[in-house]
């Protein structure tokens, strides 16, 4: 069918995975069972899609013919051409929903999401921006209907965040939240600020999945776990007990820490939920590398060196580099309203992976 890849693996892809899910031992595995849940029934309406497709043009050819047909009634010509108009307009809109169903699920779109958030360029205000994001993605999550974890943070001076790392818990959440990742600039005229002069400051965002156990191993002689004494507020009970914990993953370098609970043993187990998501993004971007032609798909590397937004607070003004999009309400952004922008850089995305699968399909 022109523009729209050939259908036919799709459809052995669902006879296969159709097979697999009448297995009597199908429900042992949970979370294997879920992902092919999933892409069975993405795979089941795309062909639902692609037989009303087929249907579509079935009729627009009959249309066709009786208008053609020189013995055809001339009131019943006029409303088969009126009918053609509206059935022809109406294929481009189906084919489309077609490719975004041959695009595969990702399976890490329904994970759970670490968020970690770090001031970058400009002192004070950077780390005020960054608790100005972790406020932000906090009501986002509310307005979602997700449960948000502190994980671990170290307050600045200033009230803000030096740096603060959450646990975003909910449906489909790395799939609303993967296209955070990056640096995130503000320009405005700091509290701190007596002459009024704006200024220009950042933070950057990394989005993680939410690695499992299954997903990465560690092995306990690659890590070196320290435990120290809590720093906080003096005379607060975080301080009676040496509970906070840093762990060397020593392989890589990647530290973590975690003091936020009085409880060793629960700061331990947040530390190693970090690590084990860090891990995993690192070693997918070792298998995106292997590809890097894939790149191009993307919106936006994820890396957290590339400026992927400006929040304009003079100007109430939000610009996302990475598609040209700016909204004027920066209020009611920074208050969790990013659906729209979330949407806006998702569409992007798939006309992005819709022009691979015309072009691979050619």
């Amino acid at each position: 069918m022109d523009g729209i890849p050939p259908i036919a693996p799709f459809l052995q892809r669902l006879d296969a995975l159709t097979e697999k899910m009448n297995a009597p031992d199908f429900y042992n595995d949970q979370r294997t069972a879920s992902a092919v849940s999933r892409e069975h029934q993405q795979l089941a309406d795309l062909k639902a899609k692609y037989e009303e497709l087929e249907k579509l043009f079935a009729q627009i050819e009959e249309n066709k013919a009786i208008i053609e047909d020189e013995s055809a009634d001339a009131e019943f010509k006029e409303l088969a051409k009126e009918d053609l108009q509206s059935l022809e307009s109406s294929v481009e809109p189906l084919k489309k929903e077609i490719l975004r169903y041959m695009i595969p699920p990702e399976e890490t779109d329904s994970r759970n999401t670490v968020v970690e958030i770090r001031a970058g360029t400009g002192g004070d205000e950077a780390s005020l921006f960054a608790a100005d994001l972790y406020r932000m993605y906090s009501r986002y999550a509310d307005r979602k209907g997700w449960k948000v974890e502190q994980l671990s943070s170290s307050e600045s001076p200033a009230g803000g965040f030096k740096e603060v790392c959450f646990l975003l818990s909910g449906t489909d959440v790395y799939r609303s939240m993967k296209y955070e990742s990056g640096t995130h600039r503000v320009q405005r005229v700091p509290v701190t600020e007596a002459s009024g002069r704006i200024h220009t400051s950042a933070a950057t965002v990394a989005v993680l999945p939410e690695a499992e156990e299954v997903d990465i191993h560690i092995d306990p002689n690659d890590i070196e776990i320290s435990i120290a004494r809590a720093s906080g507020p003096g005379g607060q009970g975080v301080n009676t007990t040496d509970s906070a914990v840093q762990i060397l993953h020593k392989p890589t370098g990647m530290i973590v820490k975690c003091a936020d609970e009085r409880s060793q043993l629960k700061n331990k187990q947040k530390a190693m939920k970090v690590l084990r998501s860090r891990l995993l993004e690192h070693k997918q971007n070792e298998e995106r590398e292997k590809y890097a032609q894939n790149r191009r798909e993307q919106i936006g590397s994820g890396d957290r060196s590339e400026r992927i937004r400006t929040y304009n607070f003079p100007q109430s003004r939000l610009t996302d580099h990475r598609i040209g999009l700016t909204v004027h309400s920066l209020t009611q952004v920074m208050d969790g309203e990013i659906e729209e922008i979330v949407r806006a850089l998702e569409e992007a995305y798939y006309n992005k992976r819709i022009e691979t699968l015309i072009a691979e399909g050619a």
